[in-house]
């Protein structure tokens, strides 16, 4: 693999996390733009500020956290429910490259590594959400 090779792969991979990471509220806002202009104001400083509330859709949870890490089915004697449960930190990519030169010859060596998974297991909030609303927001206490 030459040094040029090497180089590309790493610039393709820094170009894919930086689309992987820009997942952000404004850009999920930017994506249902005409949704959340017809929000009330509250319900938009909220998202804005990746706060949800009682009484929120799907739709809003979404643009103010994004997608949830796990969603985990609730029966009790009330009913049914979904509640998404995110995770400190999220889910993750971490990507490694490596060089080599040989010495008194004109050896290079690279290799590329790639991975996925969770980073850390700790929740950080969980949303129930019953008939379509939110109702009950659980935030880990601050330590």
């Amino acid at each position: 693999m030459t040094m040029t090779t090497v180089l590309r792969l790493f610039t393709a991979l820094v170009l894919m996390v930086g689309i992987v990471g820009c997942a952000s509220t404004s850009s999920r806002i930017s994506k249902n733009q005409a949704a959340f202009d017809g929000y009330p104001s509250e319900v938009q400083g909220k998202i804005r500020a990746g706060e949800v509330a009682v009484g929120f859709t799907p739709e809003q949870v979404t643009m103010a956290l994004g997608k949830p890490d796990r969603v985990v089915q609730r029966t009790t004697v009330a009913g049914a429910s979904e509640v998404w449960v995110y995770l400190e930190g999220g889910s993750g990519l971490g990507f490694g490259l490596g060089l080599g030169v040989g010495g008194g010859g004109s050896g290079v060596g690279g290799g590329v590594g790639v991975g996925t998974g969770s980073v850390g297991e700790n929740e950080k909030m969980r949303v129930t959400l019953t008939g379509g609303h939110v109702t009950a927001v659980e935030q880990a206490a601050k330590k």
